[in-house]
């Protein structure tokens, strides 16, 4: 257990850099509020059925399903710099964006990328396919200096995209996703933005952070190169990485009332930015819903009256031998569609890790929740060194 390190204060250094993030609306209740999302299910199938494939000449990499709330910040790629709305997801490592070879209708609604524009743009012959749940996304690998905030990453690679095949995508209020999980999930022979922020001294610390709310649209941030002290009180956990690829760590045990009701015997989970859901086996998730009476609808989504939500108790997830209570308040959804009902959080599938036990000194995931700031959680991920 060496490698876990516990912080009470970082001090801000001048190398941290704070990228605003905006919170928007679940593209799941923009459907549902427009009485489109019992025929949306039922033509695109929710699946996390993630796996590397890999054919000759081109290069396959997993990615997420962004069907529910999510949160986006901005980047630019390029000389002079083209500006791009991403989702920074810890739960994928590759950068990618439109570009404005895309023959689909869903690349006319966002912002394209143009390498003719750009005097630092380098070009491959690789071809790329993104493979995710609701669709796939196609285009060519390319070589160019990508911003983050005051942060300057040159010669990175991302992928240009030319085709993409999601109505996911039509909706979305992002243009591209830069990935922040290990290299080892990364395109082959490729560099993950994070990475090479570390790899070309842009950073004075090898750690990244989030500050997600989940009361407001703006006020959430991601940071590279430390963790700003304003944003959290107390003492921050560390919990050390299980297997490196996704942000996996081990979780002890979920319980309610004092009751165990998943991971009796501890499992793996993975923390990731790019979904609000809380995913899990079908046993333990249905357990956690029969403890609230939730009621099954015809769309899959269980709801609870809303009125109940203040008697529900908290679900406590206990992690490193931290217990985490989570109040009915942050894991039940209000649907504004449905008069006085709300809607749970929570799926049921597998969780999916890859990679190896972090050595001493690997990275380590630091924890933190907020009681005494309702409607806020915060959530860092980082390399401890």
């Amino acid at each position: 257990m060496r490698w876990i390190g516990f912080l009470s204060l970082v001090a801000l250094s001048e190398c941290l850099v704070t990228i605003p993030l905006t919170k928007i609306k679940s593209m799941r209740e923009s459907l549902r509020e427009k009485d489109l999302l019992r025929d949306y299910l039922q033509r695109h199938p929710y699946s996390h059925a993630y796996k590397f494939l890999s054919g000759e000449g081109v290069t396959v990499q997993p990615m997420r399903n962004y069907l529910d709330l999510y949160y986006v910040g901005t980047i630019s790629i390029g000389t002079p710099p083209q500006e791009f709305k991403v989702i920074f997801d810890t739960g994928s490592a590759d950068l990618w964006v439109p570009s404005i070879y895309c023959s689909s209708p869903i690349c006319v609604t966002h912002r394209t990328f143009d390498p003719r524009a750009s005097s630092t743009f380098q070009s491959t012959d690789r071809p790329i396919e993104l493979l995710y749940g609701l669709g796939n996304v196609t285009g060519l690998l390319g070589y160019d200096d990508v911003r983050v905030g005051d942060l300057v990453c040159k010669s990175q690679a991302f992928g240009l995209s030319w085709l993409e095949l999601s109505m996911s995508l039509e909706f979305a209020a992002y243009d591209g996703i830069l990935g922040l999980a290990y290299p080892a999930l990364a395109l082959r022979n490729t560099t993950p933005v994070f990475d090479s922020m570390w790899n070309q001294g842009l950073i004075s610390e090898n750690l990244f952070a989030f500050y997600l709310s989940s009361s407001k649209e703006n006020g959430s941030v991601v940071m590279f190169g430390g963790v700003d002290p304003s944003y959290y009180r107390g003492e921050l956990q560390w919990v050390p990485v299980s297997e490196q690829g996704y942000w996996q760590v081990t979780l002890d045990s979920i319980s309610m009332d004092g009751k165990v009701v998943g991971c009796a015997d501890s499992c793996q989970a993975i923390m990731d930015t790019g979904t609000t859901l809380v995913i899990g086996p079908t046993n333990s998730i249905l357990n956690i819903l029969r403890s609230i009476s939730a009621q099954n609808t015809s769309t899959g989504w269980y709801v609870v009256s809303c009125e109940a939500i203040h008697s529900l108790p908290d679900i406590v997830f206990t992690i490193n031998g931290v217990a985490y209570p989570v109040p009915a308040s942050a894991y039940i959804r209000r649907v504004r569609a449905r008069p006085g009902g709300c809607s749970q959080i929570w799926d049921w599938r597998d969780l999916m890790g890859r990679g190896s036990l972090p050595p001493p000194g690997g990275r380590a995931v630091p924890l933190q929740m907020l009681p005494s700031s309702p409607g806020w959680e915060g959530t860092s991920h980082s390399t401890a060194s």
